[in-house]
């Protein structure tokens, strides 16, 4: 896909300004190998006004290019509750039923007591049904087993249940949580959890196609995002980057080299909630929607008060991720960030000290990729680049930092 930009002074950006993006990534991050490559994209409605892409994106010295296929791990969470919110607005399912409408399986699931480790857990607590809305907002109780805190952790990583590729299936993921407990009652409190994976699952069961037929049918083909999909087909792997991992104080190690990764194959178990590969251009067509309310060139996802209303925060009483969330996302650059259905919400700029605004809604990937829309001002970004994980660097903030600082035309 060709990205014809435009002038950004017609759209109310300083262009000298926005180049100080391609100065901060270059000087600051690609020229000293703190990361491999960077491809970034502003564009205000939906039309893109800046775009940098350098960097190498293998080991061997291939380039960067404007076509490079990269992993976008959690980036696919939002994808995935889109597709939840188009069942929804058919009346396939409601905010408000119980999961066990889809996932009967779940109808056993109680709280932690103890238990763990080499020891069984014991009988769980009681607690209210899991809804819909929990899963969405990351309110289910479930967790990941790459947060390292709990005896559930623990039992997650056994039964590699993060969502991952060989699992044996949608069947069997299912089955394997049900065997364990919550972390906590749903809708008590917020972790960061597989609930984007059960998610898919739903996605599939109510609509009789995988999770990746899906995205194809209803998301991908419609947009036009001809390169995302849950693996890289041989005539693409040449355009696969390479996967590296953050060492303090040392050069990034090489993670997952595109030539022999398993990404090739197709998956046993299509992760709803990181699964998915992607390019800058595909995932700013499915930006570009959202920051349009929900469609685009005739293609409609969601209806603009849908949308809204995944913008908007649920945490209890106005809570941000640092008084809700019980492991990731809890420090103190997530104050003034609240949750919705499927997205980080920007519910204070002054207490996130970072310029945006109210309604803002974003997320990112393992891989430090990133994306922003800004309902208020037709603002969005995606940013591509391959480093785990996505804490190494603020980038993101100080990206965010520099495209406003570009803006010259506010319609707030």
């Amino acid at each position: 896909m060709t990205i014809t930009l435009t002038d950004p002074a017609a759209l109310g950006f300083d262009a000298g300004r926005l180049d100080r993006i391609e100065t901060l990534l270059h000087e600051r991050y690609v020229s000293r190998g703190k990361l491999p490559c960077a491809d970034v994209l502003v564009a205000r409605d939906g039309q893109p006004v800046y775009r940098a892409t350098m960097g190498h994106a293998r080991a061997d010295g291939t380039p960067a290019a404007p076509d490079t296929i990269y992993r976008i791990a959690s980036m696919t969470k939002p994808l995935t509750s889109i597709a939840v919110m188009m069942l929804v607005e058919e009346g396939l399912i409601a905010l408000e039923d119980p999961v066990t409408k889809v996932i009967p399986e779940f109808a056993g699931l109680g709280v932690y007591t103890g238990g763990g480790g080499e020891a069984p857990f014991m009988p769980p607590r009681a607690a209210h049904a899991m809804r819909l809305v929990d899963l969405l907002t990351h309110m289910s109780g479930l967790t990941y087993g790459i947060q390292n805190r709990t005896n559930v952790d623990a039992a997650y990583r056994k039964g590699r249940l993060d969502g991952h590729a060989s699992l044996p299936g949608n069947d069997h993921f299912i089955a394997e949580l049900a065997k364990l407990p919550l972390e906590f009652a749903p809708a008590t409190g917020w972790n960061y959890s597989v609930s984007t994976d059960v998610l898919g699952v739903i996605v599939a069961r109510l609509s009789g196609m995988s999770l990746g037929e899906f995205f194809q049918t209803r998301i991908f083909d419609p947009l036009g995002m001809s390169d995302t999909g849950f693996h890289c087909p041989p005539g693409k792997l040449h355009r696969l980057a390479d996967a590296w991992t953050y060492i303090p104080g040392k050069a990034p190690e090489l993670l997952d080299k595109a030539e022999t990764s398993n990404l090739a194959r197709a998956p046993r178990f299509e992760s709803g909630g990181g699964g998915l590969l992607s390019t800058l251009a595909d995932y700013h067509r499915f930006a570009a929607a959202l920051a349009n309310g929900g469609g685009i060139d005739g293609v409609r996802l969601v209806s603009p008060k849908t949308l809204a209303l995944m913008a908007s925060n649920f945490l209890p009483g106005g809570a941000d991720l640092t008084q809700m969330s019980s492991s990731l996302f809890s420090e103190a650059n997530n104050a003034g960030t609240g949750f919705g259905l499927g997205f980080g919400v920007t519910i204070d700029p002054a207490r996130a000290l970072v310029p945006g605004s109210v309604g803002e809604f974003f997320w990112g990937g393992i891989f430090s990729t990133a994306f922003f829309v800004d309902p208020v001002e037709k603002v969005h970004m995606v940013f591509m680049t391959q480093l785990y994980p996505s804490s190494a660097y603020p980038i993101r903030r100080q990206l965010k930092t520099l495209i406003y600082s570009a803006l010259t035309d506010s319609r707030a």
